[in-house]
């Protein structure tokens, strides 16, 4: 059979903005540009090893094509696509707070974009394609460990309805890596792979504030306007070379979508227990997109307080309950570099200020739907959210588990009943008691009043509570796990497990019964299995 050839792509980006005069791959700062352009370094044997289908499909590319040792090729950097002039971009930001200067696309190669089925342009970049100039002096390679984890989490985050970047495939290629991941002068060798990620645009925070921080205005007014024209088409930017420039009005609404898909992303993120691990500036996607899965971790038991991120285990500035907080302090440090071309604090100021009450109205709406109410602008549901956030505090509880379990309560005024349908997601064998069972009764009692008085059936209530409230998180120890049989045996079986289920997170998986339970002993503080490092 004729595989079907490989697309063109081409780069709206690239085609609208300057590149670096200097043509060398090698670390160095880049001054009056916004890429690089570079070439992936080859591999010795790239061998897919995880493909989306479903991405694929979108993206128009034939499925025998996406099984060919062609295909892997191109996934791996040894071949290229037609039309493609690979990039690496530059951009800045602020690490943990502080500003850091030059960063930039430092093991991440952008391919291009193609037209996808729905008529949108689709950007594919390879992760641990080799150097560029932004390596600051690392090889630009990624492991399999990060790459996997890199490519199961962008797909589930997609399948669990989070906003966020794609993963189109993952490649062994073949060679060794070497990485120190506990940062204690013990570096191992470990097999290397690449992620395609696959995004509207990977344009970041971090892209504006270093052109504001050089005074590279003219710069920074272009990239704004090829930003809106590329990525925001529905606000109606005149083209670059028409020579019409972008009004304050257009540039403020622009400002203000990034400031609430930002906060919508948050949202999903909280109700879902999401831990990113490290929102630096540079790390937020002006499309509001989770971007950057490193050391990222999910909530096995409500803890506000919970980081996924060794390297933040001090300080926890990017602990579970600081994201919004966060990301409205990011949003801040935008603001700051938009506007020399903004030229507008009051109007800026405004939108930032509005950003907590946009947040917040979200939050209950989403966690109302989480708790199946129907009606959730009032006081007494918004009490009932507010007052389970500290009820889940007193006693170890696993939020996925909760949220489900909740859909299953009898709520027929036997609140021992209820308690008991809830037991197993709390962690122990201790009964239900003390301030944690008053409190808990208490709270049962009053959600149980509203049900009824909202009239829903139970399997009204049951089946809206599943939508929304997933069977399946991508939680850290089932894919240490998984890692640890490739490890030990060779067996890549948990890994495609792992891929299967998380194609659909809110349905019950009975095959799969150990993929719904709580966090076991053994993973509380095992490297990998709760917590991460940024190493790569």
């Amino acid at each position: 059979m004729k595989l079907a050839a490989p697309p063109t792509l081409g780069s709206r980006f690239v085609a609208a903005l300057p590149g670096d005069a200097e043509k060398e791959n090698r670390s160095r700062q880049v001054s009056n540009a916004l890429y690089t352009p570079v070439l992936p370094e080859a591999v010795s044997d790239p061998r897919l090893l995880m493909l989306s289908p479903t991405l694929s499909a979108e993206l128009g590319l034939d499925e025998a094509f996406c099984q060919s040792d062609s295909f892997a090729r191109l996934m791996s950097g040894n071949e290229l696509f037609p039309g493609v002039v690979p990039f690496a971009t530059r951009y800045g930001g602020h690490q943990f707070g502080h500003w850091a200067g030059q960063l930039g696309d430092g093991r991440a190669i952008n391919l291009g974009e193609l037209v996808a089925r729905d008529g949108r342009f689709m950007n594919l970049q390879l992760k641990g394609a080799g150097p560029t100039p932004y390596s600051r002096g690392a090889d630009g390679r990624a492991v399999l460990r990060s790459s996997a984890r890199e490519f199961l989490c962008s797909e589930a985050m997609h399948f669990l309805g989070v906003p966020t970047t794609r993963a189109l495939s993952l490649v062994l290629t073949g060679d060794q890596v070497v990485r120190d991941m506990f940062y204690d002068g013990n570096p191992q060798k470990e097999p290397g792979a690449i992620v395609c990620r696959v995004a509207p645009s990977f344009t970041r925070f971090g892209h504006f504030q270093l052109c504001a921080y050089w005074g590279e205005l003219d710069l920074l007014r272009l990239l704004i306007h090829q930003c809106i024209r590329d990525d925001f088409p529905h606000l109606g930017a005149p083209t670059i070379d028409s020579g019409k420039d972008l009004s304050r009005d257009l540039m403020l609404r622009w400002f203000e979508e990034i400031c609430q898909s930002t906060a919508r992303m948050i949202v999903h993120w909280m109700c879902l227990g999401f831990v990113h691990g490290v929102m630096n500036t540079d790390n937020m996607s002006v499309l509001g997109l989770t971007i950057d899965y490193g050391p990222y971790g999910w909530l096995d038991h409500f803890d506000p307080e919970w980081t996924p991120n060794t390297t933040d285990a001090q300080t926890r500035r990017y602990r579970y309950a600081e994201q919004p907080d966060i990301a409205l302090w990011n949003l801040y440090q935008l603001a700051n570099a938009l506007l020399p071309v903004l030229e507008d604090v009051p109007s800026v100021e405004k939108i930032l200020q509005a950003f907590p009450l946009f947040y917040e109205n979200e939050w209950f709406n989403r966690m109302g739907e989480k708790l199946g109410l129907e009606d959730r602008s009032g006081d007494e549901g918004r009490a009932l959210i507010r007052d389970l956030v500290g009820l889940l505090t007193l006693r170890e509880t696993d939020m996925t588990l909760f949220f489900r379990a909740l859909a299953d309560l009898p709520l027929m005024g036997d609140v021992g009943q209820d308690i008991a349908v809830l037991q197993h997601t709390f962690y122990g064998s201790e009964p239900v008691e003390g301030e944690h069972l008053e409190q808990l009764s208490g709270w049962l009692q009053r959600y149980e009043a509203r049900v009824k008085q909202e009239a829903q059936s139970p399997a009204q209530r049951h089946e809206r509570m599943n939508r929304v409230n997933p069977w399946f998180i991508l939680r850290n120890y089932l894919v240490q796990e998984a890692l640890d049989r490739v490890q030990e045996v060779g067996d890549f079986s948990g890994l495609h497990a792992l891929h299967a289920v998380l194609q659909s997170p809110y349905a019950e998986h009975k095959d799969f019964p150990g993929f719904h339970r709580k966090r076991p002993d053994w993973a509380r503080h095992r490297a990998g299995a709760s917590m991460l490092s940024c190493s790569s």
